[in-house]
């Protein structure tokens, strides 16, 4: 058995959710927030068979894609903010961060 936690964009969520359950995965889906862009993140949990985590895998690669987006960033706290010029910054964004960690005991009560 693995847990596999998988982290989206808020944005992914839905279409993620929606694709895992249709391919019969149990998942728990956590709000969270974090990293580069401080943005809103959806954390799921999906505990499945051994034999099952490639086809969850596929289902999160096909459901989740990298794109980019620009950002405008952040004034420098505490610094010159007149020399300072937002302009905006192409980043990355979107895909997924998937952990696939062993179970050694699972229970359902």
């Amino acid at each position: 058995m693995k847990l596999i936690i998988v982290v989206v964009q808020d944005q992914d969520s839905n279409k993620l959710l929606n694709a895992l359950m249709d391919h019969n995965f149990r998942v728990t889906k956590l709000s969270s927030t974090g990293g580069f862009l401080k943005s809103g993140n959806t954390t799921f949990m999906i505990g499945t068979e051994d034999i099952r985590v490639d086809k969850a895998l596929q289902v999160i690669r096909d459901n989740c894609k990298s794109r980019d987006q620009l950002v405008a960033p952040v004034s420098p706290m505490g610094g010159n903010a007149d020399s300072f010029i937002p302009y905006p910054v192409e980043v990355e964004v979107g895909g997924a961060t998937v952990f696939v960690v062993p179970v050694d005991q699972f229970h359902q009560f």
